[in-house]
């Protein structure tokens, strides 16, 4: 018989007005629950994730949790999985249609809850390495699954082919159901908005606690993530055509090729500018890569030959921290508005969606490789919030304090208890080596 502490313990709602540990989470204490997460972002680096509705994950966000968004986002990835073998059997192309909208709702989900989550648990100094290093295995994933593929998929008839993608989207269901399940049986630390208002008060940077429509930094960060975003679906999407058309002898085989070789820079340059931050400030490097964007893609809309695809190989390599580095910054200092706000920089990525037709509208009047004004300029737009937070006392000050506190980086059992073991911060802590606290002499922190 399960006990009832055993479901209390895994409750998918935990109130966001209950101040938990984790707002002091360690290194150690954030491992598991970071490592569980990881596995998200190079699970979904396996497909192109589609425009997903973010309002139903939003709002599972705001009044469940973290955990329970990532068991919706596994369950409709599931479901999707197995409702697409039926339409492959039948050979419905629009049952199928169906099945790829579920899945990409899912994995929209994942990507609502996934990112914040990464930057919040652990240490507040090292959020941008953190998200970083996870989006890195999302490029491993974007690089392993054509690889793949060409096993699985394109040598063999049809028939063998499809029998083929029928077991790739079982294995893909069990896979997913049973990383939902694990999800479930994790007690992992949950986020609550009053963990990052407290956590905000610590490190003095939520010391003018504003309304959510004056959070100016949050909307600039959500229309620079639209703006990069846009920038980086658009060259992604239009590498193949741009190499086809201004190198001489390249065909699509060929560009594809060098598009593989090109993200797997951009996986590299996330592990590589991960490593950097340890030495240099996150919004500093954020500023040199996104100004290297720029300093490079210019030079593609008028260069040529290997000169130009040279350019987008550099692009795409000085890209690869941004979109993370932007939700990392964006995030700072939002306090009581976290899981709300991260929703708005992460919804950011419709700029995938929108920015893309403009190129393409510019590419049938002047052709590819002048079309690349196009993601430049965009790159230009994301880059004021780049300048911003590394030059306007408003932004860099609120950074800075996340950048340089000592929150997580010390054990909670420092924390004062008074009396019977009330606790003096709000949050539920222990007195190490200590078994009577009541005859303890405990410091205040």
């Amino acid at each position: 018989m399960v006990s009832k502490g055993f479901w209390k313990r895994r409750s998918l709602r935990v109130p966001d007005d209950q101040q938990t540990k984790a707002a002091e989470l360690t290194l150690r204490d954030s491992i598991y629950p970071i490592c569980l997460v990881t596995i998200l972002f190079f699970l979904w680096g396996f497909t192109r994730t589609p425009l997903a509705s973010l309002g139903h994950a939003a709002w599972i966000l705001r009044h469940f949790g973290y955990r329970a968004v990532f068991i919706w986002g596994l369950f409709l990835y599931g479901l999707g999985a197995l409702l697409a073998i039926p339409a492959i059997i039948g050979r419905s192309f629009g049952g199928f249609c169906v099945c790829i909208f579920i899945i990409g709702n899912g994995l929209g989900s994942l990507e609502t809850a996934a990112n914040p989550y990464i930057t919040v648990c652990g240490p507040p100094k090292f959020s941008e390495i953190r998200i970083n290093i996870a989006q890195a295995f999302n490029g491993i994933g974007t690089v392993i699954a054509p690889v793949l593929g060409s096993y699985v998929f394109f040598n063999f008839d049809d028939d063998v082919a499809l029998r083929n993608v029928q077991w790739v989207y079982l294995a893909i269901a069990c896979f997913v159901f049973l990383l939902a399940g694990v999800f479930f049986l994790s007690v992992i630390p949950e986020i609550t908005d009053a963990d990052m208002a407290f956590q905000a008060s610590e490190t003095h940077a939520g010391t003018q606690d504003k309304p959510f429509r004056k959070q100016y930094r949050l909307f600039h960060a959500a229309f620079a993530q639209f703006c990069y975003t846009g920038a980086q679906v658009a060259i992604a999407s239009y590498f193949i055509n741009y190499a086809v058309e201004t190198r001489s002898n390249t065909d699509s085989a060929l560009a594809s090729k060098f598009l593989a070789g090109s993200q797997a820079g951009f996986a590299i340059g996330r592990f590589g500018g991960a490593a950097l931050m340890h030495f240099i400030k996150p919004r500093k490097v954020f500023l040199l890569f996104l100004t290297l964007c720029i300093v490079f893609g210019a030079p593609a809309i008028t260069q040529r030959e290997n000169t130009g695809l040279s350019m987008l190989f550099v692009v795409m390599l000085f890209e690869s921290i941004c979109f993370p580095t932007i939700v990392a910054l964006g995030m700072r200092g939002l306090g009581r508005h976290t899981k709300r706000g991260s929703g708005w920089i992460v919804g950011g990525v419709m700029g995938g969606a929108c920015v893309p037709p403009l190129m393409g509208l510019a590419a049938d009047r002047h052709g590819t490789g002048f079309s690349m004004i196009v993601p430049t300029l965009f790159f230009v737009a994301a880059w004021s919030y780049a300048l911003a937070v590394n030059f306007v006392p408003a932004y860099r000050d609120t950074v800075d304090a996340f950048s340089t506190t000592e929150v997580g980086l010390r054990e909670r059992d420092e924390d004062a208890v008074v009396g019977g073991g009330a606790v003096t911060s709000g949050t539920d802590v222990k007195v190490a080596g200590v078994e009577n606290p009541e005859v303890a002499n405990v410091e205040k922190v």
